[in-house]
């Protein structure tokens, strides 16, 4: 962003253009590592639920992101929709039902 920045500024002036950045959140992976507890439930529980799952790196969770930073670690899981944030965006029934029977699962797993 800097270097764009900077190329635009020498292209049409200093005063053109400002830049602030700020971070929104930050990985939680680095909150949630030193609790494998937390993930080999989350596991369990899909598993529990038919659901197998896929372990990926993914950018987003600002919800989980902050509470892992306050001290709750709390990694994704899914909740069941596809083609997030764009228009073909969908959540199907058998995908909502897996995701609730998910939660059920670790509600149960947890009070143990």
């Amino acid at each position: 962003m800097w270097s764009c920045v900077d190329l635009l500024k020498k292209k049409y002036g200093e005063e053109v253009l400002t830049l602030t950045l700020k971070d929104q959140y930050y990985n939680m992976r680095k909150m949630v590592e030193p609790h494998p507890q937390v993930i080999a439930k989350a596991e369990q529980a899909m598993r529990d639920a038919g659901v197998e799952p896929r372990i990926k790196p993914i950018r987003g969770g600002t919800d989980g992101a902050r509470l892992s930073f306050m001290g709750l670690p709390c990694p994704n899981i899914f909740a069941g929709g596809m083609n997030f944030h764009g228009k073909f965006e969908y959540c199907s029934l058998n995908t909502m039902k897996k995701a609730e029977q998910v939660i059920i699962n670790l509600a149960q797993l947890w009070a143990k």
